[in-house]
């Protein structure tokens, strides 16, 4: 079975059909959490094209002028901000979990963001 590439923005509609199937597009904690998503995911794509454009290290000027190279700083950034959209994908898992009680489309969803 081959998985399709899906665009942020088709994988944002897949969500959203999944969310309107179990009636839970509209309430608040999982509106708001779905943004908090788009967003995180928004910016893994801007740090990754940063980090494709700048490798993985970049020199840094300290004072006096003097050169060092460092660990790209989008690096940590982008780990931070997966981390926070991994958590993020749970509680919007969660959030269906609770207002909803066809357990089949909720494992759907979950499987659907999972990959």
């Amino acid at each position: 079975m081959s998985k399709e590439k899906l665009t942020l923005q088709e994988q944002a509609n897949r969500i959203l059909e999944q969310a309107q199937e179990k009636g839970v597009q509209s309430n608040f904690f999982f509106v708001t959490t779905f943004k908090r998503y788009q967003v995180q995911m928004a910016t893994l794509a801007q740090l990754e094209e940063a980090i494709k454009e700048h490798g993985p290290t970049v020199e840094k000027e300290y004072v006096k002028g003097r050169q060092n190279i460092v660990v790209n700083p989008a690096i940590t950034e982008y780990n931070k901000t997966s981390t926070a959209a991994n958590g993020t994908v749970s509680t919007l898992i969660n959030i269906i979990k609770t207002l909803s009680n066809e357990p089949d489309a909720v494992d759907a969803l979950s499987e659907f963001l999972n990959g």
